[in-house]
């Protein structure tokens, strides 16, 4: 299958299939942050994604996994009463090994939901937990972020040319 391949893929976090992922024993939604709940820019977190967040919080741990600093996160985590980790450093595990610690969860209970193959998905498959791959909501990224955007698209291309994955040809 491969360490960037995703286990699920979907158009955005709106798309996903919450329902089905609660079948399969997920209690921990992990999400990354940039382009995933939010734009870079947005300095708060945008009313319909909190709207999402309340409801999921109903079934599930909600929880934000980012390689940003506190000073970024923080106002996420207020505005949607979730708690999280920051300075990750994915595609590291040790954002992820935290939570888990913290909230004494077990890793098939565990799903990581991103919009990076080379940082929030490779984190995810090297963990050995469900991933959940979107699209990113905008365009502006960081240098590095342009970079690992770079080794994705010869990882999808590959993928692609094996017939196991292709950007906008989403999957459960």
């Amino acid at each position: 299958m491969g360490y960037f391949r995703p286990t699920i893929y979907q158009k955005s976090i709106f798309e996903i299939d919450y329902a089905h992922l609660k079948e399969l024993g997920i209690t921990c939604l992990v999400f990354d942050l940039d382009n995933t709940l939010g734009l870079m820019e947005h300095k708060r977190c945008p009313r319909k994604v909190k709207q999402l967040i309340q409801s999921l919080k109903e079934e599930f741990l909600v929880l934000i996994c980012s390689n940003n600093m506190r000073r970024r996160i923080k106002p996420y985590l207020k505005d949607l009463g979730v708690g999280g980790v920051c300075w990750s450093m994915k595609p590291s595990t040790l954002g992820l090994q935290r939570i888990k610690m913290k909230y004494h969860l077990k890793k098939k209970e565990m799903c990581m939901i991103g919009d990076q193959m080379v940082t929030d998905i490779l984190a995810a498959n090297r963990f050995h937990i469900m991933s959940v791959l979107v699209d990113p909501m905008g365009e502006k990224e960081l240098l590095i972020t342009g970079i690992n955007r770079d080794l994705e698209a010869k990882i999808i291309r590959r993928y692609q040319k094996k017939g196991i994955f292709e950007r906008g040809k989403y999957y459960e």
